[in-house]
C-alpha cells in the first residue's frame, strides 16, 4: 500500500461508507503531514452500465472523497478530480469480487510543491 489508500463503493452508489471515511481520515492526516503534495482523486466504476453513466458516477465518487478530505482540512487547491468511469479497471473478470475492486477512488500524487 502506498501513502494514500483507495476507498471503495457499493454498486451504483457514490456515498461514503463508514470504513471508507476512516480511510479518508488517515489519508487526510498523511496529506496534512506532507503538505507539499498535490493529488488527483480518480473515480472508477465497474464494467456494468454505459460509458456516459459510469463517467458521471465516477465523477460523483471522486467529488464525494474530495469534499470529505476538504472537510477534514485538506486544502481544496491541492486536489482535483477526474472520472475514468469503467475505462481503467484493476481487474477484468466479470465477477462480483472483481466488480467490487473496480468500484473505487484512487488517490494519485500528481506533483510536489516548494521544491521537495
Amino acid at each position: 500500500m502506498g501513502l494514500l489508500a483507495d476507498i471503495h463503493f457499493d454498486l451504483d452508489k457514490a456515498e461514503l461508507r463508514e470504513g471508507d471515511r476512516q480511510i479518508l481520515s488517515r489519508n487526510a492526516d498523511a496529506l496534512k503531514k506532507f503538505d507539499f503534495l498535490r493529488i488527483t482523486v480518480e473515480g472508477h466504476c465497474d464494467e456494468r452500465g454505459s460509458v456516459e453513466y459510469n463517467l458521471a458516477l465516477g465523477e460523483r465518487r471522486a467529488k464525494a472523497a474530495y469534499d470529505y478530505l476538504s472537510s477534514l482540512g485538506v486544502a481544496a487547491d491541492r486536489m482535483k478530480t477526474v472520472s475514468y468511469g469503467k475505462e481503467v479497471p484493476l481487474c477484468q473478470d466479470s465477477t462480483e469480487e472483481c466488480w467490487a475492486r473496480n468500484r473505487r477512488d484512487h488517490f494519485a500524487v500528481t506533483s510536489k510543491t516548494r521544491g521537495r
